[in-house]
């Protein structure tokens, strides 16, 4: 058995931050490629990833309720949150890094690759390579330990809350005002949990990893939706999944693909790849901005007002926007691929979700 990496509060409250961090990671790759599809075309793939998107969101929700509960503070905003793509998720071998990728086989592959199954055939830690590049489920208090996958991630901090839950009898002290209640949070599969014990933990956490399909409990998940991971895979395999099938063998209706009705975005685009002082450059700038108030939004949600989670969801589609004046033009010096957003976010985009937002209300349209 693997030696638990969490003591205390603190260790917990360390993962928690990293498993926030990780669940928000997928979200601006699940986002350019959705936004990267033309529009009326591939509505099947689109409706996959955009219901994806917005299942991630409640993921943050569940993680953010658990880390109120034993008194951490849940910030979207503190540097380093979003990673500077492309980042390594974990997976037993070091063979993907995830991307910001336009709608592609190779984008579906990386989501499955996110996704997919499976238990660590030995030890749940593995020693990390030195490759350069963030690292996204590493252990925050082992260093130089990564977690053989997603699932794994979370069986450890299932394990420590029930090891710090039993020395600990005071570590659920968090302010009750603080959780977010499923009157908040009305989109996708699945409910919000509000957290208040270590049974309520345990369901959260259990439903985050089942839903990504993080700890192998079959295709569908514990509410009967198809987890994340199999939805990816009726991309790869052109059908949808039916009751009773086959993991490898879907037999519902076929699925409608082009992969031609795409923008072909730049890979992991960044501000540099950008002519200096250029009006994409500015639109780049400005989205960014906004993507910034989306997260302090978020942080206002979890840190008091969850009345403001739904306008946070629907900020994240208000996003279309900026996508849009990016993702439609060429970007100069990259032989016809088009620009994309970068999602490096300013500090002060973060602090001051006012002042990023009226930076972005003043972009103007690129035109063709």
């Amino acid at each position: 058995m693997t030696a638990s990496t969490i003591e205390k509060r603190d260790d917990l409250i360390s993962y928690l931050h990293a498993a926030m961090a990780l669940e928000h990671a997928t979200i601006p790759p699940y986002l350019t490629a959705y936004y990267s599809i033309h529009s009326t075309t591939n509505s099947d793939a689109a409706h996959i990833i955009r219901v994806a998107a917005v299942e991630e969101m409640l993921h943050l929700t569940l993680v953010a309720n658990v880390l109120n509960a034993i008194g951490g503070k849940p910030d979207l905003t503190r540097p380093g949150f979003v990673p500077s793509y492309p980042a390594y998720l974990p997976d037993g071998e070091d063979d993907f890094t995830v991307d910001l990728r336009p709608f592609s086989p190779e984008a579906v592959e990386t989501f499955c690759k996110i996704e997919r199954p499976g238990k660590a055939p030995g030890a749940r830690l593995l020693r990390t390579t030195d490759t350069g590049r963030p690292l996204l489920a590493s252990s925050p208090t082992v260093e130089g330990m990564r977690f053989y996958s997603i699932g794994e991630f979370y069986a450890e901090i299932i394990e420590g809350l029930e090891k710090v839950a039993a020395d600990d009898p005071g570590l659920f002290c968090g302010n009750p005002a603080l959780q977010v209640g499923p009157e908040y949070y009305y989109s996708g599969g699945g409910v919000v949990t509000v957290v208040s014990d270590l049974d309520s933990a345990r369901q959260a956490l259990r439903f985050i990893a089942a839903q990504g399909e993080g700890l192998d409990s079959g295709i569908y998940d514990a509410d009967g939706e198809l987890a994340h991971y199999y939805r990816f895979r009726q991309l790869q395999l052109g059908r949808y999944y039916q009751v009773g099938d086959d993991p490898d063998a879907p037999s519902g209706p076929p699925l409608s693909i082009s992969w031609d009705d795409v923008y072909k975005v730049k890979v992991s685009a960044r501000l540099a790849d950008f002519p200096a002082d250029s009006e994409l450059a500015r639109v780049a700038r400005d989205f960014n901005a906004d993507y910034g108030a989306f997260l302090a939004l978020l942080t206002r949600a979890f840190n008091g007002q969850p009345d403001l989670l739904q306008d946070a969801v629907c900020d994240m589609f208000r996003l279309r926007d900026g996508f849009n004046r990016l993702v439609r033009n060429p970007l100069p010096g990259s032989d016809g691929l088009h620009a994309a957003p970068t999602f490096e976010i300013p500090t002060a985009a973060g602090c001051d979700p006012e002042a990023s937002r009226s930076a972005g209300e003043t972009a103007q349209a690129v035109t063709r």
